[in-house]
């Protein structure tokens, strides 16, 4: 994601609460919106008066024009009104608008990049991930996030930070960090599985995808172990789970999560992916984004370990003694709280 509606989210936050914010709504929104649009559309007649139609290009220019317009509807206010009823949002706040405008633009093209084009083809050309590309790739995800929640503009650090759910955990979130994380790698293995058993010649086209733009990192040394762990997990879980899902919701967060993991196409591996994102949710919802964030770097560091032999079998064994400990933590916690236990 790049950092061009940074400036846009900016300008939403310092309208809030102001005597033009309606107004601001139709600049922000409307400049995202039918930018975006506008964009496609310009692109679009330079790629038919070409005498070589590229159709990926066709279909990325088309669904920015569609993605844009279906956005412009947020500017009206009937619309908004109607959100607020299903989802926690002000209609009359710029920020929410805005939330609503770019979450859209954002989840129609990437699902038309998805569903529309040979997006793995488009990923084998580029060259294997660096430490210096994940970081730049990651960082904006971050900066939105902390803009988005108006981080020195109307809320100070220690309110920023408990609007994104960045707490301290309770003891037995420790715990259920990294049993999520056990339970996240079997689940996508499990998808994997049948991605190859079903699907065999995807399959082995995102292994081969994944291993071009990923082993290399991987592989390299510690570090670049740690920005494969450490950048997706902070970054995206700050944005997704933090900033945006109390006011979208948690499916919708979750899709977007889910669109943005291209790597995986239009397969169960991306299925896979969009259950791991329902599971960060419900951890972002019922817990707090910190204990979201170790999870999903716990994830990502495991997935990027081999754990076979007797390793393979204290980490079951371990995984286990997490479970137990986090039934009890939550068991405790409902039993502090005074609601009933069972039936």
């Amino acid at each position: 994601m790049e950092l061009a509606p940074l400036p846009l989210v900016i300008a939403a936050n310092v309208a809030v609460g102001k005597s033009y914010a309606k107004t601001a709504i139709w600049i922000v929104g409307g400049v995202a919106a039918w930018g975006i649009a506008a964009s496609g559309l310009i692109d679009l007649i330079s790629v038919l008066a070409s005498t070589n139609v590229s159709q990926d290009k066709f279909a990325i220019d088309a669904g920015s024009i569609v993605s844009g317009v279906a956005a412009g509807g947020f500017l009206l206010r009937p619309i908004r009104r109607d959100i607020a009823m299903f989802l926690p949002i002000d209609p009359d706040n710029p920020v929410h608008a805005l939330a609503l405008v770019l979450a859209v633009i954002l989840f129609g093209t990437q699902l038309t990049s998805l569903g529309f084009t040979d997006v793995l083809s488009a990923l084998d050309r580029q060259p294997p991930q660096t430490i210096l590309d994940t970081f730049l790739d990651e960082l904006p995800l971050a900066l939105l996030a902390l803009a988005g929640v108006g981080l020195f503009v109307r809320r100070k650090t220690a309110d920023s930070a408990g609007r994104l759910g960045l707490i301290r955990p309770a003891w037995w979130h420790l715990a259920l960090a990294p049993a999520a994380a056990g339970m996240f790698l079997a689940l996508l293995t499990g998808f994997d599985s049948a991605n190859h058993a079903f699907f065999p010649g995807l399959a082995k086209h995102i292994d081969s995808t994944d291993s071009h733009l990923f082993s290399q990192l991987a592989n390299s040394n510690a570090a670049g172990i740690a920005a494969l762990a450490l950048l997706p997990g902070i970054c995206e879980d700050l944005l997704f789970r933090g900033a945006l899902q109390p006011r979208i919701g948690l499916v919708p967060a979750a899709l977007l999560f889910t669109s943005i993991h291209s790597q995986y196409a239009i397969s169960l591996d991306l299925a896979g992916i969009f259950a791991i994102a329902i599971c960060l949710g419900l951890i972002r919802k019922y817990a707090n984004t910190t204990t979201s964030i170790t999870a999903h770097v716990a994830y990502n560091l495991l997935a990027a370990l081999t754990l076979t032999g007797a390793v393979l079998y204290v980490a079951v064994v371990l995984e286990g003694v997490l479970v137990l400990v986090v039934g009890y933590g939550i068991w405790s916690q409902v039993r502090r709280s005074g609601a009933p236990v069972g039936p």
